[in-house]
């Protein structure tokens, strides 16, 4: 490995807490064209087990440093050219280990626009700009200023000749990296972020309009939330420090011979380029810094919430309607049958008062029964409480258990406006389309919540304001670790499920849907190798995350990959059990039979790791295994609650709808979802609600207060 590579595994095992062979490995493995979820699941001897998201920050840390890398020689080859790369000069590039540390290296030699020191120096005023700044005793500024009138260059007398020799020094000054690099530092651990009201009118934003705090220790919501105020012009913000104090440090670097005759135009000058050049600058570098920190922290926050929401357990095997609640269009009905096929569909008006409730009543109860329907599966978002209410209502009428449950809907409309639903659903209208959504999207989260833009999903907060770039591919991310750690059903699995399989595209994902429709269902894995543009690189990635519920081959039912099928035969043959014995579900104590023999011992028998021992094993145990089965399953009721029957100390029962920077809201079964503030969310302290809450947890909840003239509710889960 190269010299630079080593430097690379060096930053990357100390930031990360990872052994150099870690490092190393997965570098080659990340290199080499493998896919996280691939690496993740199938190469865990090389990384030491690493999950998902400590590979993805591995990746998203290597390219990085590598950009940083790529930078560090563009700047030595950029200043080579010029001539003027010293030792010292080589030695202080090799050593920054930041952008803005390299950006203030090269400041003083990067190409400059026309400033005021640069007309100074074309009217050949540098050298007087040199002896001031030297401070020598027996240099006088005045008599030595005298030797640069020249009136066809534009310096008519002596104040013109040290104005233009102090802009140069301020230049100077401003381009130094160390004094850069201090007063960075200061402005960042003492200064303020202030906010000002910049309009005389109440907005969403009042409470920022006497707002001032740290930088150091600003919230990542508050920053966010500032800089949104700003940009719709509610608010004026600025960054604030003891200005006396940073000019005063300054000068005091600047003038070290404080008696000489030059040394109040280096103070004058020093003053000069902190506030007119180095100020502004700092300020504009400090907020960005801060917005990308609590951008990076609020993509996380939406990532975890996507996750836990991708993750919620699917309901399987019932008959569901979805229910897209309205007022004056209606509300959009669809029945789906246990596999997701639309049975029937409607629209019922019955949310507001001037509805004719009876007819709405009927049409619904025939469809219930008609359709022997399990579940009512109600979107929460308009008109959702009047829905619940009807509903709730008329099932307690129907001879027969029916449950509702509300149904997070955000993006359901995305979806039925696009392509892809108009493709799925021609014969419906958007609004029907809709509705089929909501119930599919209880059966199955992931499959049905994989067809929209997972920044239309609505788990974050702030994420119009982010860097829609590297929210992209943060959220794509958490979809395919998703997608993968459950593993899906190669043959009835969408071309958007499809799509974030580890190692299959778009097109690749089509090609398979139309080789399934033209040449029936797969048999077996291997099959995947006559899709077109599917080749042996691609295969390797994606073949173990893709099931085959009753193929050839009963391990391509397991997340076992094909590259260990003979070490799993050959696992089961020496452990005393047939291919019947599987089938017949006669392995139960595959486990024990093999610690028994010596894991280790049998490994090495193999030819395979221990890790990958341990997983074979489970995989066989649990064919078709979806670890979301394994979670608590949507709460699901029969009768309904409204903010006028909750009241203090009120004990409930609800679900996690959104985690963010100060808290979570919860849907505790009443038309608005309630707050616990982070400091009301467990006995011990911690930084932030997504060490405790992830969306789609089922919680117990306290009510502490109702304020309904706010329509808010605070709640507690401390001491339940």
């Amino acid at each position: 490995m190269e010299e630079k590579e080593l430097k690379l595994v060096r930053i990357l095992c100390e930031e990360l807490n990872l052994k150099q062979w870690q490092a190393e490995n997965v570098i080659a493995l990340i290199d080499d064209g493998n896919t996280v979820p691939f690496i993740a699941r199938y190469r865990k001897e090389a990384h030491g087990a690493m999950d998902d998201t400590e590979l993805r920050e591995f990746h998203k840390r290597l390219l990085a440093l590598r950009s940083l890398e790529e930078k560090r020689e563009d700047i030595l080859r950029l200043i080579d050219e010029q001539g003027k790369l010293t030792d010292e000069l080589r030695e202080a590039i090799e050593n920054a280990k930041t952008v803005s540390e390299l950006d203030d290296i090269y400041r003083p030699y990067r190409p400059k626009r026309k400033t005021r020191a640069s007309v100074a120096k074309e009217k050949g005023l540098e050298p007087l700009a040199q002896g001031i700044f030297e401070q020598n005793n027996d240099f006088d500024p005045e008599k030595e200023a005298e030797k640069y009138i020249d009136e066809e260059k534009g310096v008519t007398n002596i104040e013109d000749a040290l104005a233009g020799a102090m802009d140069i020094i301020a230049e100077d000054i401003s381009d130094n990296a160390e004094f850069r690099k201090k007063l960075r530092q200061l402005t960042h651990d003492n200064g303020l972020l202030t906010a000002k009201a910049a309009k005389d009118e109440d907005s969403v934003y009042s409470n920022y309009y006497e707002f001032s705090q740290k930088i150091a220790g600003l919230a990542p919501h508050r920053i966010l939330a500032v800089n949104r105020g700003e940009k719709e012009g509610f608010l004026s913000v600025k960054i604030e420090v003891d200005e006396e104090r940073m000019v005063g440090w300054l000068i005091r670097k600047t003038t070290p011979k404080m008696s000489a005759p030059s040394t109040k135009y280096v103070e004058l000058a020093a003053a000069d380029a902190y506030k007119r050049l180095i100020a502004p600058s700092l300020a504009t570098e400090i907020r960005n810094a801060a917005t990308e920190l609590a951008e990076d922290s609020s993509i996380k926050v939406f990532g975890k919430n996507l996750n836990g929401l991708l993750m919620q357990p699917p309901v399987k095997g019932n008959t569901v309607m979805g229910f897209d609640p309205g007022y004056r269009t209606g509300c959009k009905v669809a029945v789906v049958n246990e596999t997701g096929k639309v049975l029937d569909t409607g629209v019922v008006y019955c949310t507001l008062p001037n509805h004719d409730k009876d007819k709405a009543k009927k049409i619904l109860t025939d469809m219930l029964i008609r359709n022997n329907v399990d579940i009512v599966s109600i979107g929460n978002g308009t008109a959702s409480k009047e829905s619940e209410i009807f509903i709730s209502e008329l099932i307690k009428g129907i001879d027969r258990r029916i449950y509702y449950v509300m149904t997070n809907e955000a993006g359901a409309s995305v979806y039925s406006a696009s392509e892809l639903a108009a493709a799925e659903f021609p014969e419906y209208d958007v609004a029907l389309r809709s509705a089929v959504s909501i119930a599919r999207r209880l059966q199955d989260p992931l499959a049905e919540l994989v067809k929209i833009d997972p920044k239309s999903i609505g788990v974050g907060q702030y994420q119009h304001d982010m860097n829609p770039t590297k929210l992209s591919t943060e959220l794509t991310g958490v979809v395919e670790d998703c997608v993968n750690s459950v593993g899906i059903d190669l043959n009835t699995a969408s071309p958007s499920l499809l799509g974030y399989i580890s190692g299959v595209n778009k097109t690749v994902a089509k090609n398979i849907t139309v080789y399934r429709e033209e040449n029936g269902k797969f048999k077996n894995r291997g099959e995947l190798l006559k899709v077109p543009k599917l080749g042996k690189k691609a295969y390797e990635q994606c073949a173990g995350f893709l099931r085959i519920s009753d193929g050839d081959n009963f391990l391509d039912n397991t997340s076992v990959h094909p590259e260990s099928y003979k070490a799993a035969m050959a696992l089961l043959k020496t452990l005393g059990y047939s291919k019947e014995d599987v089938s017949e579900n006669k392995i139960s104590d595959l486990n024990g039979r093999a610690s028994d023999y010596g894991k280790k011992k049998l490994a090495e028998e193999l030819g395979i790791g221990d890790i990958t021992l341990n997983d074979i094993i489970d995989a066989l145990l649990k064919p078709g295994r979806d670890p979301r089965e394994e979670l608590p399953k949507p709460t699901l009721r029969e009768d309904v609650l409204s903010m006028e029957d909750l009241k203090p100390d009120m004990v409930l029962s609800g679900v996690v709808r959104n985690v963010i920077d100060f808290g979570a809201f919860i849907d505790i079964g009443v038309h608005q979802d309630g707050l616990v503030h982070i400091s009301q969310i467990c006995d011990k302290y911690i930084k932030h609600p997504s060490e405790a809450l992830s969306v789609g947890d089922p919680v117990e909840v306290k009510i502490l207060d109702v304020d309904m003239a706010k329509k808010r509710i605070s709640l507690t889960m401390k001491n339940l």
